[in-house]
C-alpha cells in the first residue's frame, strides 16, 4: 500500500526572497520525500525584508482580511430596505476578505496553523482574532442572515463545504488535550448553530440533485462532495457520509476518458477532472479505484513526467477572474496528491502524478506573494490547504474527534483567547 503520513515534517529553509520556490532547491519526489515537504515563501507584508515560513506568510494574509470590511463582494438577496446594511452587518461573523465564503476559509487557514502549531510566535494573535469573531452573537447573526426569505441556495456548495471544513478543523483540536483543545471546543459550541442550518440544506439539496455540477468554479459539485464527506467521517455523522457516497457513486461510477486535455478554463479554480478523482479515491476501494482511474484519465503517465499537465497562466494578477488559474495550480496539486495516495504500492503512475503535482503546488505558491488582493484574499487558503495535506489521510471509521458535541464542547460562552 502506498505510504500514508499522517504528520508533516516540514523543513524550514531560510532562503532569499529571490530563490523561493525556484530552480536552486532540489525537493525529493520520492514516494516517501515527496511528503516531507515543502519550500518557503517570504511574508507578502515584508514587502522584501527577511523571509519567514510559508506559513508565517499565510496566516499574516489571513489575519490582514478577515476583519477587512472592503473591498467587498456579496451575493445578498434584499428583501427589503432594512436589508441595506454594510457586510459586517449582515454577516457579522464571516465579512470580511472580500466574500463570505473566503472569509471562511480564512478563518480556516488560522485555525488550521493555529491548531498545528505551526506558527507559534502567532498564536495569541490568532487566538484573539478567531474569538472575537466565534461568538455567540456573531454566529447568532449568522443564522439570522441565513434564514432570510431567498436565502436558501446562499453560498451553495462552496462556501457551505468550506465551513464544514472549519468546524472539522475544531472538532480535530478539540479531542486532543490542553489549553488549545479546550478552546477549540468553546469556539466550536458558538459555530455549531450555524453548521446545524447548514447541514440541514445540505441534506434537503444532495437528494435534489438530478446532475453533477461540471464547474471549475464555485459551484462545483465534486468539490464540495468531498469536503462534506471529510467533516461526515470526522464527526462520525453517518447519514451525511452514506447520502454523499451515494451520490458520488452515483454520478461518477462509469464516468469514463475525463476531457482533461480541455483543462484548465480560462476562470477555472477547481479542475473538473481532477476534483472528480479525488473525490472518487474517498469512496472506492484502493483496487476498484485503480482501475475506475485507468478509465476516467487513461493519459495519466507512467514514466514519472510532471509537464502532462500545463501550468496555469495568469496575464493579470489584478483581475479577479483570470487570477482563479494561480488556484487552480494549487488545487490540481492537492488532488493529484489525494489520487496518488489512493493507489496500491506499486503503480507506475504515482510518480507522474507527485511530479506534476510539484510542478503546479510550486507554481501555485509563488502566486500567493501577490500584492493584489484579488488573489491575496484567498489565495493563502488553498497554499495551506495543500501545503498542510489536509484533504490526505482521511479515516473511514468514525473518530474521538467526531464525538464532540454541543454538550461535550464546554460552555456557549465566550472565553478569553488561549495565549500559550
Amino acid at each position: 500500500m502506498f505510504m500514508r503520513f499522517n504528520v508533516l515534517l516540514v523543513v524550514a529553509v531560510m532562503v532569499s526572497a529571490c530563490s523561493v520556490g525556484g530552480g536552486d532547491e532540489q525537493r525529493d519526489i520520492s514516494e516517501q520525500g515527496y511528503f516531507e515537504r515543502k519550500n518557503v515563501a517570504p511574508d507578502p507584508a515584508e514587502q522584501g525584508q527577511a523571509p519567514l515560513k510559508a506559513e508565517h506568510a499565510y496566516a499574516r494574509a489571513a489575519l490582514n482580511c478577515i476583519n477587512k470590511q472592503y473591498p467587498g463582494k456579496i451575493s445578498h438577496v434584499m428583501n427589503s430596505a432594512d436589508d441595506v446594511r454594510p457586510p459586517a452587518q449582515l454577516t457579522p461573523a464571516f465579512y470580511g476578505c472580500f466574500d463570505w465564503h473566503s472569509a471562511v476559509h480564512g478563518h480556516w487557514l488560522l485555525t488550521r496553523l493555529w491548531g498545528n502549531d505551526s506558527v507559534p510566535e502567532m498564536d495569541a494573535e490568532i487566538a484573539a482574532a478567531l474569538s472575537t469573531n466565534f461568538t455567540e452573537e456573531k454566529i447568532a447573526g449568522e443564522v439570522a442572515y441565513f434564514n432570510g426569505e431567498g436565502r436558501a441556495s446562499f453560498e451553495r456548495p462552496y462556501g457551505l463545504a468550506w465551513y464544514l471544513q472549519l468546524t472539522a478543523e475544531l472538532r480535530e483540536i478539540a479531542a486532543g488535550e490542553g489549553d488549545k483543545a479546550e478552546q477549540a471546543r468553546i469556539w466550536l459550541a458558538n459555530l455549531m448553530p450555524l453548521e446545524s442550518v447548514i447541514l440541514d440544506r445540505i441534506k434537503q439539496w444532495v437528494p435534489k440533485l438530478a446532475y453533477p455540477i461540471r464547474l471549475g468554479t464555485h459551484n462545483q459539485s465534486a468539490f464540495a462532495f468531498g469536503l462534506f464527506l471529510d467533516w461526515a467521517r470526522i464527526s462520525g455523522d453517518g447519514q451525511m457520509e452514506q447520502l454523499i457516497t451515494e451520490k458520488t457513486l452515483g454520478f461518477h461510477r462509469d464516468d469514463r476518458n475525463c476531457p482533461i486535455g480541455y483543462e484548465p478554463s480560462g476562470e477555472d479554480f477547481l479542475s473538473p477532472c481532477l476534483m472528480e478523482a479525488d473525490l472518487v479515491r474517498r469512496v472506492l476501494p484502493e483496487t476498484e479505484f485503480a482501475e475506475w482511474l485507468t478509465t476516467f484519465l487513461p493519459e495519466i503517465p507512467k514514466d514519472g513526467s510532471g509537464d502532462w499537465l500545463p501550468v496555469g497562466i495568469v496575464n493579470d494578477p489584478t483581475d479577479g477572474k483570470l487570477v482563479h488559474l494561480d488556484g487552480v495550480n494549487l488545487s490540481r496539486a492537492w488532488a493529484l496528491e489525494g489520487i496518488a495516495t489512493a493507489l496500491p504500492d506499486g503503480d507506475k503512475r504515482i510518480a507522474a502524478l507527485l511530479s506534476a503535482a510539484k510542478l503546479l503546488g510550486e507554481a501555485g505558491e509563488k502566486s500567493v506573494r501577490t500584492p493584489h488582493y484579488a488573489g491575496s484574499h484567498w489565495l493563502a487558503s488553498f497554499a495551506t490547504y495543500w501545503r498542510t495535506e489536509r484533504g490526505l489521510n482521511r479515516q473511514t471509521e468514525t473518530t474521538q474527534a467526531g464525538k464532540v458535541g454541543p454538550s461535550e464542547a464546554g460552555d456557549s460562552g465566550q472565553s478569553e483567547p488561549v495565549t500559550e
